[in-house]
């Protein structure tokens, strides 16, 4: 355990080093603040609490940026350093190779958590500072997001680590990536829309259709946070909430399910993984 916090303590310092840290964390609270007080016009017309509308906002926010994030920080951590050739270096050492998976893992996620916290932590404090009226549902709304995103960064991250240890060189890395980015987040749901077209109900029940959700990281996270609470009437999904079954820990069996498998075949392949 000491060896894996000693590495993930690594990671950190070269994230702050390479101001990863810091040009993530601006660039969300940047977002957040904007989506906050440009997104929160609306509710004088619908009567909608700020931090509902805000909590919309981020979660549309979080879908696209924090996978990309997640992606960019973590796709080379394998293939990055057998390339430059600090991985046999690092493997000369009394270290095992799932500790180095599991130590860079735990450092990247603690990255965009801190990130996440911060930068969407600024846009409630200047909200809450702004006095505007905010129920005790909305604060649980908007600390049940900030959890789930840091969950779907860390499932990213997951993703991330296993095209690493399977790609021959950073360049495919990056590209497997791109693709999976755009798989996961938008060809998915559009492949979804068709199906539900052509099928017209016929075959596509309500219940498949939340299955088929699971099969994806961010309709899951969609699921967690545009369904439930009392946003679901400000997203556009109140017909979904409607007809969606899944509880609150199925959900977050299944975001542990997008963390944990990734994350174990990325292990698995680097151990085998000739240098």
């Amino acid at each position: 355990m000491r060896t894996i916090a000693i590495i993930a303590a690594k990671e950190i310092q070269e994230g702050l080093r390479n101001r990863w840290v810091l040009a993530t964390t601006l660039l969300l609270a940047a977002l957040a603040l904007s989506l906050t007080f440009l997104g929160s016009a609306p509710t004088g017309n619908v009567g909608a609490g700020a931090l509902d509308i805000v909590v919309v906002s981020l979660s549309s926010l979080t879908i696209f940026l924090l996978p990309l994030i997640a992606l960019l920080i973590s796709h080379d951590a394998i293939v990055g350093e057998m390339e430059r050739g600090t991985m046999i270096l690092l493997l000369s050492y009394p270290v095992g190779r799932y500790q180095i998976v599991l130590g860079k893992f735990c450092g990247h996620v603690l990255i965009l958590a801190f990130a996440t916290v911060i930068g969407y932590g600024v846009a409630a404090g200047a909200l809450a500072i702004s006095g505007a009226a905010v129920l005790a549902a909305s604060w649980y709304a908007f600390a049940w997001m900030i959890g789930t995103s840091i969950m779907l960064g860390a499932a990213f991250v997951a993703i991330g680590y296993l095209i690493s240890s399977l790609a021959r060189d950073r360049g495919t890395a990056a590209g497997a990536s791109v693709g999976v980015w755009l798989i996961m987040v938008l060809v998915f749901d559009m492949a979804l829309l068709g199906l539900l077209v052509v099928d017209q109900g016929k075959t596509v029940s309500a219940s498949m259709l939340e299955q088929l959700l699971f099969l994806n990281p961010t309709d899951i996270y969609r699921l967690a946070n545009l369904t439930g609470f009392n946003v679901s009437q400000f997203s556009g999904m109140a017909g979904l909430a409607g007809s969606a079954g899944a509880s609150t820990l199925a959900l977050l069996i299944g975001m542990a399910l997008w963390i944990t498998v990734p994350l174990g075949l990325a292990t698995a392949s680097f151990a085998r993984r000739e240098l």
